[in-house]
């Protein structure tokens, strides 16, 4: 049994590796670099889900960072139970292999109530008076404590928003590397997020970018040069590469023209009622799931999705199976965005009346993802806002501009070039060239050597 981490450094491709990232340079002279060919959805929570698990998402059920619960009728992103994910983890087989293996996970999604040994993961206090304070979950209870009394409070509003920076990405390394030293697991999986905040806002700019790459560049080499004291196989790899994009897809607004969506009106805004409309959008980065609750516009819905300009792919049942997507969470059509285009959820068409949450960071009630929340469209009216909580006032941080274009990188599709494809780096030449995703799992299983 070996020991065994593997770093997930989000956003990383090879054409990111370079005078700016001098570690990982050196690094790579006597390692073995592949790449991964982008399986859709390229996000997060899907490919980590098919790398755990060795499956794709008919199998393992995560179609998306997110997707529409019909039981509910509500459209569910970012969702943390591990019972989410319906097929067997790497952690649940190797304990099964040898009793004695034990597992780390800090951060990896879907990290909660699983059977991995030791785990972080973030989970702000929602307060009764609507504040929602920074901090995290853990397995043991008491790590939790642990760690934020050496590393202080997890930093949440760097975690994501327009806060996010390598604070978060440094928190995470460190209490990698604490919760190590504690408890010594078989297998560790890190999760450093910081690229994919500089690259979805501006894209491949190196004159935006240098210090975001060298920020996490150092980060991996404290990581990194830890393991190896402690003679642990490494395996460093990335979920997606981002692409450059420029051009915003409004799906829900082009469903609304057509009298697709039910649209309610609340104290003068607007909301998406999901339930009553006749189809809708869920966006999710390059990928969008379109569901349907009136198959009479099925024809109409398709022939839509066809004639907008900017998609690539329009999967219905056949297509959905062809590329492993063929879940019952999944929508009637799934759609895939050219390389320059990424889909938005927006649906109002007067932004006077847009929902009260578009202007906020607020992830679980927005109707799909919205990477515009990393931007902010007022500093002083931040700062107003900040003394307003200070001073114990009720306040909303409504600083979020509703300007998509100002979106620069993307991800989510298949169709992207080579050198933004997602890396996997080993110590042995393990595969050559471009692997798929759930062959990740098996370089996982067998560096474990179990």
């Amino acid at each position: 049994m070996k020991k065994t981490v593997v770093i997930d450094v989000v956003g990383l491709s090879s054409n990111l590796i370079g005078a700016h990232t001098p570690f990982l340079t050196q690094y790579l002279k006597n390692k073995n670099l592949s790449t991964i060919a982008p399986m859709l959805p390229a996000v997060t929570t899907a490919v980590q889900s098919t790398y755990l698990t060795g499956k794709q998402p008919s199998v393992h059920g995560i179609v998306g960072n997110g997707w529409y619960d019909e039981t509910d009728a509500e459209i569910k992103f970012w969702k943390q139970s591990n019972k989410l994910v319906q097929a067997e983890k790497i952690w649940d087989r190797a304990k099964k292999e040898n009793p004695g293996f034990t597992c780390s996970n800090m951060f990896w999604w879907y990290n909660m109530y699983s059977n991995a040994d030791y785990s972080a993961t973030p989970r702000p206090n929602y307060l009764a008076d609507g504040r929602k304070m920074p901090d995290c979950y853990s397995e043991p209870a008491e790590l939790r404590d642990l760690l934020q009394s050496k590393l202080g409070q997890f930093p949440l509003f760097q975690f994501w928003g327009p806060g996010a920076n390598i604070k978060s990405s440094r928190w995470i390394a460190d209490a990698s590397m604490l919760t190590d030293d504690l408890y010594d697991p078989t297998l560790t999986l890190v999760y450093l997020p910081h690229l994919d905040y500089c690259l979805q806002k501006f894209g491949h700019d190196f004159n935006h970018i240098d210090k975001e790459l060298n920020q996490i560049d150092t980060v991996l080499k404290d990581l990194i040069e830890f393991y190896e004291r402690k003679n642990a196989q490494i395996i460093v790899l990335s979920e997606y590469g981002i692409t450059p994009v420029s051009t915003p897809i409004h799906l829900n607004r082009i469903f609304r023209d057509a009298g697709l969506l039910q649209i309610r009106t609340e104290r003068g805004l607007e909301l998406l009622d999901a339930g009553a409309s006749k189809a809708f959008v869920v966006a999710d980065h390059q990928i969008a799931h379109v569901y349907i609750n009136d198959p009479a516009v099925t024809k109409q819905v398709q022939q839509i999705l066809e004639n907008t300009p900017g998609i690539a792919l329009v999967l219905g049942e056949a297509g959905k199976q062809a590329h492993g997507l063929n879940h019952e969470r999944a929508g009637d059509f799934v759609v895939v965005a050219e390389p320059k285009s990424w889909f938005t959820y927006y649906f109002w068409l007067d932004d006077a009346k847009a929902p009260d949450y578009a202007r906020c960071v607020d992830i679980h009630k927005k109707p799909g993802y919205d990477p515009v929340e990393m931007f902010m469209s007022s500093k002083p009216r931040a700062a107003y806002k900040l003394l307003r909580k200070k001073a114990g006032f009720r306040y909303i941080m409504d600083v979020i501009p509703l300007d998509a274009t100002l979106v620069k990188g993307s991800h989510g599709s298949i169709n992207t070039p080579a050198e933004f494809h997602p890396v996997l780096i080993t110590d042995g030449a393990i595969h050559t060239g471009n692997i798929n995703a759930a062959e990740v799992y098996d370089v996982i299983w067998k560096t474990l050597n179990l």
